[in-house]
């Protein structure tokens, strides 16, 4: 049996668990404000990530239009930001 640090094994964990969406999202969340801007982040109502999707929810239709455009950059920084390839599709609803 080898050895694994804690976040290798807390990374395998994640990996088999059903809740790793949900911890993505988590991430996500926390550093949305440093990605998108304070006021992208004071009026995106919810993230979620299903699978390999991001789903942004917001109620103001000009940020969903401003937010359908920038959907490329989006996926690109939030991968960044989490340091691995997680998103492959943004949705915005």
């Amino acid at each position: 049996m080898g050895e694994y640090s804690i976040s290798e094994a807390m990374q395998q964990f994640l990996n088999g668990s059903r809740i790793k969406g949900g911890i993505q999202a988590l991430q996500i969340e926390d550093v949305w404000e440093e990605i998108m801007g304070k006021t992208i982040a004071r009026y995106t109502d919810k993230l979620q990530i299903i699978g390999d999707k991001l789903i942004i929810t917001t109620n103001v239709a000009p940020l969903k239009n401003e937010l359908i455009y920038q959907k490329e950059k989006i996926k690109q920084r939030v991968n960044e930001a989490l340091k691995q390839k997680v998103i492959n599709e943004v949705i915005i609803q």
